[in-house]
Formats: structure tokens, C-alpha cells, sequence
């Protein structure tokens, strides 16, 4: 009945649930290596390399050619472009979307425009990108994407998040997704909470549960056919300034049971954000999220869409320069590896990378 509106035959659903399945099964992941192009020239500055088209592609190249034997396909899933990679060559021609397959990997585009003021509130914001969206959505798929990620963002604080600030981003998020489900695109809907602040892990888990909740009703509101969808929110942790920190075995449990109280079942996975935590803060955490006991209540694959926390070695390993290629891509298959046994809860804590436990937070994260 209602909706075949949004998902327009069986065969989409049923294309739907197959991809979003392939991309957390086993174990696998998502690579985040949607930066829009401020936010990498900050990364290249960080290792200055200057923000050019050329040393993009260079950089994204070396992420998606890693050597067969890497199996970098195991634990990788799915990677989000941003828009100008999706449609890039690689310097040998090749095209980039060609790149991932080869590897078993499925790409994914990134289709918000950014952040706008919420005007009337404390400084919140909604995210803009709907007008157009069904048009791009058949370029993207057309060009062999057959996953979309958009980012809505709310902060913890002084009366914040406002209801208007959760209703209107769970409201927006719902429309992005049922627009990408009518052209054949996964929706991933993340709801990123911010880690900005001083508040606790108690408050982070409140807030979440509200956003979560507030999220999904809106998407039933919206007949988006869970099945196909993926969730990327926040992992449940003390705000950046709050002094009492929290042990991964708090954050694991603080998250399940948030996701517990808030999240359908009919979600196939959930890809958490890394959210500024150091390589070794976010796989580790990850690991006691899948840990965590709770038979049959954790219906959801529980796996990683990393950005920061899985190129912050290999952008240090690399440092602009063509010899330094091989090294650079042994950092992501590192970590790669490293988080796909934290989505199975079978890591041991014993892979360093190049950037292991430095601080990636950026305050106020743009992306």
C-alpha cells in the first residue's frame, strides 16, 4: 500500500536491503573519505601539501589501490566520496568508482550541502541539500554509487538541543532518505551529536535517546523502508571538556542502551562516527560496544564509518610524497583490520599506528 510510494517496487526493497546489508556483513565498515574540499585542504595542510585537484586524487588513489593481498575488502564495506571524486579519474585513467569495486568495496556518495544557521535558536543548525536531491540521487546511482550519507548535527548545552533543532534535522533527515530509497540509494542517516562540551556521559545518553527516537519517528512518519537504511550516530561519551572521563566499557554500555531504547530493529546496522576520537580511543570502543552482553538485544550489526580515525596515520605516514605511497597504505590496512575485529569484538589492543592516540578533535567539526 503506503509504501510502495517510497520504495517504489519489491525488487528496489528487496536491492535495498541487499546493499545495505553487504556493507556491514562479516565484520566490514564504511571509509569516510568524503571531506568536501575545505575540509581536506585542512588535512593536507596538516602534512603541507597544498589543496589541489591533482593532490585529491593522489591522496584518495592511495586509499583505494591497496594490493590484492591486503584484502582491505574484508574489512571495508563501503567508502563515501564526495562529489568530485565519484566522478574522478584515476592518474592512470582509471575511474576512481572502478578503483573500489575492483576491491570489493561499494561506494557511497555524500549528498548534504552543509550546515545553515537555525535561525531563532542558540546558535543550532539544519542541514541543506533537499532541493535537487531526487536529480543528483540518479547521477550518483547512474555513476555507480548505491549508498548516500547526510549529516545533520546537534549540540549539547545550555538548553541545547532545542526541540526545534531535533525535530526539524530528524524531519530533514527523514526526507533525504526517503528521496535516496525512490532512486535506488542506501540512505545512511546520521544524527551526529556533538562532543564539544562539558557534559556527562549520563547527559550524552539522554540527548541521544531524544535524537534517535525523535529520528525514527520521523522516518516512519516518512515510510522510509528501514530494511535499506544504515544509522551513523555518536557514540555515547563524556563531552571533550568534561573532567570524569569514562572507561571504553561505560561508553560500550552507554551506547547499546541507548541504541536499545530508541533504534528499530528493522535497521540493518548502525556505522558508528568516530567523532574526533584518536584511532586507538575509537577502535577500542568500538570493540566494547560489540563486547557488551546483552543476548538478543543487539539486533543491529554494530560496525564503523570512520574518517579521521582511519586516515590520521596514513596522511602521517605519506606526507605528499610518491615513495612514501606503500607505508602510507600499510596504515590503512592497519587500521582498517583493527576496527573490522572491533566490529566482531575480537580486537586485542595491539595495533599502533602512525598516529595511534592523538587528539583528532576539531571543535565545532565543519566537515
Amino acid at each position: 500500500g503506503v509504501r510502495k510510494a517510497v520504495v517504489s517496487t519489491q525488487s528496489t526493497g528487496t536491492e535495498l536491503r541487499q546493499i545495505a546489508q553487504a556493507i556491514v556483513e562479516n565484520g566490514k565498515g564504511i571509509l569516510a573519505a568524503d571531506e568536501s574540499t575545505g575540509t581536506i585542504g585542512k588535512r593536507l595542510a596538516g602534512i603541507s601539501v597544498e589543496n589541489t585537484e591533482d593532490n585529491r586524487r593522489d591522496y584518495r588513489e592511495l586509499l583505494f589501490t591497496l594490493s590484492k593481498d591486503s584484502e582491505i575488502g574484508n574489512s571495508l564495506g563501503g567508502c563515501i566520496l564526495f562529489e568530485e571524486t565519484l566522478f574522478q579519474n584515476a592518474s592512470d585513467g582509471t575511474p576512481m568508482v572502478k578503483l573500489l569495486q575492483d576491491q570489493g568495496i561499494i561506494p557511497g556518495i555524500k549528498v548534504d550541502k552543509g550546515l545553515a544557521p537555525l535561525y531563532g535558536t542558540d546558535d543550532e543548525t539544519v542541514t541543506q541539500g533537499l532541493d535537487g536531491l531526487a536529480d543528483r540521487c540518479k547521477k550518483y546511482k547512474e555513476a555507480g554509487a548505491q549508498f548516500a550519507k547526510w549529516r545533520a548535527v546537534l549540540k549539547i548545552g545550555e538548553n541545547r538541543p532545542s526541540e526545534l533543532a531535533i525535530q526539524e534535522n530528524a524531519v530533514t533527515l527523514a526526507r533525504y532518505a526517503s528521496i535516496c530509497q525512490s532512486q535506488g540509494l542506501v540512505p545512511i542517516v546520521e544524527p551526529e551529536i556533538l562532543c564539544d562540551g562539558t557534559h556527562t556521559l549520563i547527559q550524552c545518553k539522554k540527548v541521544t535517546e531524544r535524537v534517535l527516537s525523535a529520528t525514527y519517528k520521523a522516518c516512519v512518519d516518512h515510510n522510509v523502508y528501514l530494511e535499506g537504511s544504515l544509522l551513523k550516530p555518536n557514540m555515547v561519551t563524556p563531552g571533550m571538556q568534561c573532567t570524569e572521563r569514562a572507561t571504553p566499557e561505560e561508553i560500550g554500555a552507554a551506547t547499546v542502551i541507548a541504541l536499545q531504547r530508541s533504534v528499530p530493529p528493522a535497521v540493518v546496522g548502525v556505522t558508528f562516527l568516530s567523532g574526533g576520537q584518536s584511532e586507538e580511543d575509537a577502535t577500542r570502543n568500538l570493540n566494547a560496544i560489540n563486547q557488551y552482553q546483552d543476548p538478543g538485544r543487539k539486533p543491529w550489526k554494530l560496525s564503523f564509518s570512520y574518517g579521521r580515525a582511519l586516515q590520521a596515520s596514513v596522511l602521517k605516514a605519506w606526507q605528499g610524497k610518491k615513495e612514501n605511497v606503500p607505508a602510507a597504505q600499510v596504515e590503512l590496512k592497519k587500521r582498517a583490520f583493527a576496527n573490522h575485529q572491533a566490529a566482531l569484538g575480537q580486537y586485542a589492543g595491539d595495533v599502533t599506528g602512525a598516529s595511534g592516540s592523538d587528539s583528532l578533535f576539531v571543535p565545532n567539526h565543519q566537515y
